[in-house]
């Protein structure tokens, strides 16, 4: 009987998870139900809010065929001569995947004099991609590219 009366002596810790029913000492705890606050919820919600949200798409910028490319780096210009190599090593090999990384490990174990050959030619192909460039930009400047265009529409 001790252990019953100092039960019912002791306050609830929160008053609003639970409380005292003053008739017959007993504790009540009141649950919600989910399909109240479900609907709560959904009516608290704004209806943008139930959409899934989507980024506007980007239109894609004119692409002008006048405008040089830029050139391979010095690594495309190895795996070239890689991938022809590592074909007459393996023929069985067919997978692009496979090949790539056998070239990726082979230039990371490369040494600098063995890159250099294929340095110079990027280097290369870079320089005449600039000279490309600053003529392309200097007939865009003056109006020359567009000059032609609208002659060739004429005809």
């Amino acid at each position: 009987m001790a252990k019953n009366a100092s039960k019912n002596s002791r306050k609830p810790a929160s008053a609003s998870a639970s409380s005292a029913n003053p008739t017959n000492g007993k504790m009540v705890l009141r649950i919600k139900s989910t399909e109240k606050a479900k609907k709560r919820t959904e009516q608290s919600r704004p209806k943008s809010a139930n959409k899934p949200k989507t980024t506007p798409k980007r239109k894609a910028a004119k692409v002008d065929a006048k405008k040089p490319k830029k050139p391979p780096t010095a690594f495309f210009y190895f795996l070239e001569d890689f991938r022809k190599e590592f074909k007459e090593q393996n023929p069985d090999v067919k997978s692009m995947r496979d090949i790539g990384k056998a070239c990726g490990e082979k230039w990371k174990t490369m040494t600098y004099e063995e890159k250099v050959q294929y340095y110079d030619i990027a280097t290369e192909k870079r320089a005449d991609f600039d000279r490309a460039m600053a003529e392309y930009n200097r007939r865009k400047e003056s109006g020359e590219d567009q000059e032609s265009e609208g002659s060739e529409f004429d005809e």
